[in-house]
């Protein structure tokens, strides 16, 4: 099954959001830091709930604010955890030189998270080289592999300086894990897949990411290290976004 999922919208709606586009906003190998347009006002307010989210009061803290080292999705998005998990989902880019930087600390905080958190993590998909490694991501997961894989794709792109910009050079990737051409292939270029590229592109238009890495608490609040102040205090929030998520049921 998929890491992501959301609501499918008529092929109407589909067709505004993805003409969204998502760009990366993390220091690339190649390219300058750059930041996205918001989603469309009135398209948010189509997928509006009967209750607003921006009359909820924000978590107390001193530490950290609404509008300063977090924002508040309004409407809340779909997530794919269960109604009993709360969910921090992290949004990121192979390419993407913080998300590579940010990922050790994550993923050991993701190992720490109790039985009432779940995290997710949901590839950008910006251009045709990130769809790319979206499906990579989606493969591997598919092949029951993505943990090992997972890490390798960002140390074959940042540390061995292979960008894996083709499906030759993917395979050959999971082909030193193992993984035959034949099985990568069939995996690669399933519906499963594809359709898990289309709804992890769907949720990050549906999250407003701005910047990469991006954490998304629950589908309401959403941040990044520039708003949180570094990658620490980046999980310190998310620890305490989630606890209070969890203490408000």
């Amino acid at each position: 099954m998929p890491a992501v999922e959301g609501a499918r919208p008529s092929a109407r709606r589909w067709s505004t959001l993805v003409a969204v586009a998502l760009l990366c906003a993390c220091t690339e190998p190649t390219d300058e830091p750059r930041r996205t347009e918001a989603a469309d006002p009135a398209e948010s307010s189509a997928l509006a709930p009967e209750e607003d989210a921006a009359t909820e009061e924000a978590p107390a803290s001193a530490r950290f604010t609404l509008g300063t080292h977090y924002r508040r999705l309004v409407p809340v998005q779909p997530k794919s955890s269960g109604p009993e998990q709360v969910e921090i989902a992290a949004v990121f880019s192979y390419r993407c030189v913080p998300c590579y930087e940010l990922e050790p600390e994550l993923a050991r905080w993701a190992r720490g998270l109790g039985a009432s958190r779940r995290f997710v993590r949901i590839p950008a998909v910006n251009d045709p080289v990130t769809r790319l490694h979206a499906r990579a991501f989606f493969t591997a997961e598919r092949l029951g592999r993505l943990d090992e894989l997972h890490a390798a794709m960002f140390r074959e792109i940042h540390l061995n300086g292979n960008p894996l910009d083709g499906k030759e050079a993917l395979a050959e990737l999971f082909g030193r894990f193992g993984i035959d051409r034949s099985a990568f292939d069939a995996a690669f270029d399933s519906y499963d897949v594809h359709d898990a590229v289309r709804r992890a592109a769907e949720l990050a238009t549906r999250y407003r990411v701005e910047q990469l890495p991006s954490l998304v608490v629950n589908g309401k609040y959403t941040t990044d290290p520039g708003l949180a102040g570094g990658n620490a205090e980046l999980l310190a929030l998310a620890d305490f976004l989630a606890a209070a998520e969890t203490s408000g049921r």
